[in-house]
């Protein structure tokens, strides 16, 4: 049955050049790497040969289209003229040999922080986590949802206007701040030092939010993560279904606009700045205010099984944090979600 909208139309494919149409599931759910998912990062500008290119590169490339699984010596790398060309295919191969060897993309991603052996670009990490989350939301219809499970692989602008928090996709932000929403000619008038005119995006609101689906790889739509509206609430669901894909618990997270638990025994930031934030005040450090103004949403994890945690912290909530940098940046790092709960040994 096809995904519909509230207005009972056929809702358009959720981000359809992430790739997840190139990928197999196994019974599990889990994303199995194919020889088409392969070959579309051959076809990356970075990867696609150019007119300069030299023959070893073009053959290369040509072989490697034709089996993306083939073995590609150090002496074969090692033959191509151009140094960026090398470094390309090395970091592919790379991250290629890693996606084979775990299996699914969800293992190879699991596996990189279990290890604490990143060693890929952030662009790989990103990539591995939009088509993960396109896979836990195949089925989901709410607009707001949607739009919430980018925040696990795009970068954020967060602004407060009238108590609100609202965040908007920092790439599209820099880019109409850049161009006034007007393409090359738009920026031309910017750089002519021509004041441009201010663009609003689109804040997603109750009653108007199936806009999103037909610009949904446009990312330039707002979230409004304010207490008690939906945004906020639709990214509670998206962190309980990355919990519940990757490690099979079942949890419950909601929105709380402080943390008085006076047992309070584990937390988790879901970035850098709410990491630190929250050990600070674990400790009952003193937080400047204007630290504490970059806190954009607290929230309790509670596991709906106990016995997955671990024996000191059983039946206790976990409290999560979500932040914004010193510019206003938000950049969650799904990865502490699976690596810091305080899972028993077993899960």
């Amino acid at each position: 049955m096809a995904n519909l909208t509230s207005d009972g139309l056929t809702r358009p494919e959720l981000w359809p050049t992430c790739g997840y149409a190139l990928l197999d599931r196994d019974g599990d759910g889990r994303l199995v790497v194919t020889d088409e998912f392969l070959r579309a990062y051959l076809a990356r500008p970075e990867l696609a040969p150019v007119a300069e290119s030299c023959d070893a590169e073009r053959a290369l490339h040509a072989a490697l289209l034709d089996d993306p699984r083939r073995d590609v010596t150090q002496a074969g790398l090692d033959a191509l003229v151009d140094a960026d060309a090398r470094e390309n295919y090395q970091v592919l191969l790379g991250f290629r040999d890693r996606l084979l060897a775990a299996g699914t993309v969800e293992a190879c991603y699991h596996g990189l922080f279990k290890s604490g052996d990143v060693g890929l670009p952030v662009m790989f990490l990103d990539q591995m986590v939009h088509v993960i989350v396109r896979n836990i939301l195949d089925d989901v219809t709410d607009p707001f949802r949607a739009r919430a499970g980018e925040l696990l692989f795009r970068e954020q602008n967060a602004t407060r206007q009238e108590g609100a928090v609202l965040l908007g996709d920092t790439e599209t932000v820099e880019m109409l701040a850049t161009t006034a929403g007007m393409g090359s000619l738009g920026k031309l008038v910017v750089d002519g030092g021509i004041k441009p005119k201010q663009i609003d995006l689109d804040v997603l609101q109750p009653g108007a939010a199936d806009i999103y689906w037909a610009r949904n790889e446009s990312f330039d739509t707002v979230l409004d993560l304010t207490f008690t509206r939906p945004g906020l609430e639709a990214l509670c669901r998206v962190l309980e279904a990355w919990v519940g894909h990757f490690l099979g618990a079942g949890v419950n997270v909601q929105p709380v606009q402080q943390i008085t638990d006076e047992r309070w025994l584990w937390h988790v930031g879901l970035d850098r700045v709410a990491s630190q934030l929250l050990n600070e005040l674990y400790e009952g450090a003193d937080v400047a205010p204007e630290r504490m103004e970059r806190l954009l949403s607290l929230f309790r994890l509670e596991f709906d099984a106990p016995g997955l945690m671990r024996s000191d912290i059983a039946g206790r909530p976990v409290y999560l944090g979500l932040c914004m940098s010193e510019t206003g940046k938000v950049r969650i790092k799904p990865q502490n979600l699976l690596v810091n709960l305080p899972l028993a040994s077993k899960v």
